[in-house]
């Protein structure tokens, strides 16, 4: 099915391109290709906007993601009853909030693919809210990150972390919080 990809924002310069062509790479290997995606690039206005209203933080942050499919367990593939189902939800990356935390020697797409499995696999029924779900889900964001590091000649690794406390979840000002599905 498609992924769609949409820039809404001027902040930061952004190839669709390789992104997309990472994602589609993510999608595969999580064996979700048959399922319509969203994936929204905004700035810090737009993310702090979308994360006040359903997270009630207002803040920016580096992804949020709405699950088309609610209750799933962690790493659950959903199984639609109908076509129009055949919908993971949408990843908002806040591209701008990314670009200001890369470091120095890191690659500004490696980082947004990173955070774009954050996303996914948020869609795909894994939380943090506890240290053994935040395990279970850094380990999977592991598999996947090993895997399309082979495929791509990279080395992408989950950015560190534990249990959402507020901050995010590394402690830092990187957040990783999914939010609550539109109409919620």
């Amino acid at each position: 099915m498609s992924l769609v990809l949409r820039n809404l924002q001027r902040a930061v310069p952004i190839r669709r391109a390789p992104l997309r062509r990472r994602v589609e790479m993510l999608r595969e290997i999580l064996g979700v290709q048959k399922f319509d995606l969203g994936i929204i690039c905004v700035d810090n206005e737009r993310v702090r906007r979308i994360n006040r209203i359903y997270r009630e933080k207002d803040a920016p942050t580096d992804v949020l993601a709405f699950p088309f499919h609610e209750n799933l367990k962690a790493g659950e593939i959903p199984q639609p009853a109908f076509p129009d189902d055949y919908n993971l939800g949408d990843i908002f990356l806040g591209v701008e909030y990314i670009f200001q935390q890369c470091r120095e020697h890191e690659d500004y797409y490696d980082v947004l693919t990173v955070t774009a499995t954050h996303g996914l696999c948020h869609l795909l029924g894994f939380a943090h809210s506890t240290e053994a779900e935040w395990q279970k889900m850094h380990q999977k964001e592991q598999q996947v990150l090993e895997e399309l590091g082979r495929r791509v000649g990279a080395r992408l690794q989950p950015l560190s972390g534990g249990p959402s406390a507020g901050q995010g979840d590394t402690g830092t000002p990187r957040g990783w919080e999914a939010a609550p599905p539109f109409g919620a």
